[in-house]
């Protein structure tokens, strides 16, 4: 199970400036990690929280890239279920490589918050619904909240 060895995130930063990126395709499982992060981002005590939606998986890293330099962190949530195509490998690929980029390259954190997977199933069990095993949603958003701060520590 991934979920073992995670870290315990407890961390405050009321100040933050935080947008949640999220993909459209397969509701419940969005409307799990979006509710998950949302959760996470309450949980650290950030108000100030922007919720935008883009229609898929691979459009998250433009529209965080166009985001950026409005707020202090950023949660990218997504799903992308395996199909009979070689799609799943070039959406996941994107997505990775291009969220990675705008966190190099603007200095801002981005939890990443998306599912690649080989069914639905496996998308549900990490989506933090009732009966889900993990809350992708909220870990990414604690990441992004705590690697805010602790940049913001370094001289």
């Amino acid at each position: 199970m991934s979920a073992s060895g995670a870290p315990t995130i407890e961390v405050q930063a009321p100040g933050l400036r935080v947008a949640v990126v999220a993909a459209s395709w397969h509701t419940t499982v969005m409307d799990g990690l979006v509710d998950g992060a949302l959760r996470g981002l309450a949980d650290c005590g950030v108000t100030q929280v922007e919720l935008v939606r883009v229609p898929g998986t691979f459009e998250l890293a433009g529209a965080c890239s166009a985001l950026a330099d409005r707020f202090d962190a950023l949660v990218a949530l997504g799903v992308v279920i395996r199909g009979g195509t070689p799609h799943f490998d070039y959406v996941c690929q994107g997505a990775t490589l291009g969220l990675t980029e705008v966190a190099v390259r603007t200095g801002r954190p981005v939890g990443f918050g998306v599912l690649t997977c080989d069914d639905e199933q496996q998308a549900l069990d990490r989506a933090g619904l009732p009966g889900s095993s993990e809350d992708k949603g909220h870990e990414a958003a604690l990441a992004a909240v705590a690697t805010a701060v602790a940049l913001d520590r370094v001289p």
